[in-house]
């Protein structure tokens, strides 16, 4: 946003800019031009966020696969997934927001649950598909935590936010010494074919 206001400055300036000479007037629009680039760049780093290139290239499944095995890696964490090919004939909304919920759930789990087990399941229950992940970690108030202010909260709000957005609903489960459970449900039609 700062580099889209300085932009506009810079542009600004030289529409006023009465008796500038050619020199500083290249020197201005060469300044406005690396600002538009980096701003473009922004844009593109922005997207690519919002949905991961490996969604497109590889699938839902193969890129829950590749964030799990990178997780793994990298936490003493043990992660079984166990889901239903047709999630792949999804929308991008759908499968987006899966992968988003996915990621911040087991992010989580690694931030604040301290869990050695992870399984996240993906199956078909009348007309939509839930998502389910349980860790064996440290367990929450769930309903203090949402109502707290608190960053703890900001992803469990946001992963309910994006899962309303796509006509699906959330719901957690945590209790002392059986850990913790997010699980999401979303719309799903029947008889589509895979892409």
């Amino acid at each position: 946003m700062q580099t889209l206001i300085g932009i506009n400055v810079g542009l600004s300036a030289l529409h006023k800019g009465d008796s500038i000479g050619v020199h500083a007037l290249r020197k201005k629009i060469a300044k406005a031009q690396r600002l538009v680039e980096d701003s473009v760049d922004a844009v593109h780093r922005f997207a690519r966020g919002l949905r991961p290139a490996v969604l497109d290239d590889l699938g839902l499944l193969p890129a829950l696969h590749a964030y799990c095995k990178s997780l793994s890696a990298k936490r003493k964490l043990k992660v079984q997934i166990t889901a239903f090919r047709a999630v792949e004939t999804l929308d991008d909304a759908g499968r987006t927001v899966l992968f988003r919920v996915a990621q911040e759930a087991l992010t989580n789990v690694v931030r604040h649950a301290h869990a050695t087990k992870v399984s996240l399941s993906i199956r078909e229950i009348s007309g939509a598909i839930q998502m389910e992940i349980y860790d064996n970690g440290r367990s929450f108030e769930v309903e203090k935590t949402l109502l707290a202010r608190n960053p703890k909260r900001l992803g469990l709000i946001g992963m309910k936010e994006r899962i309303e957005m796509v006509g699906g609903s959330m719901a957690i489960e945590s209790a002392p010494g059986k850990g913790t459970t997010v699980r999401t449900k979303i719309p799903f039609a029947k008889g589509r074919s895979i892409k």
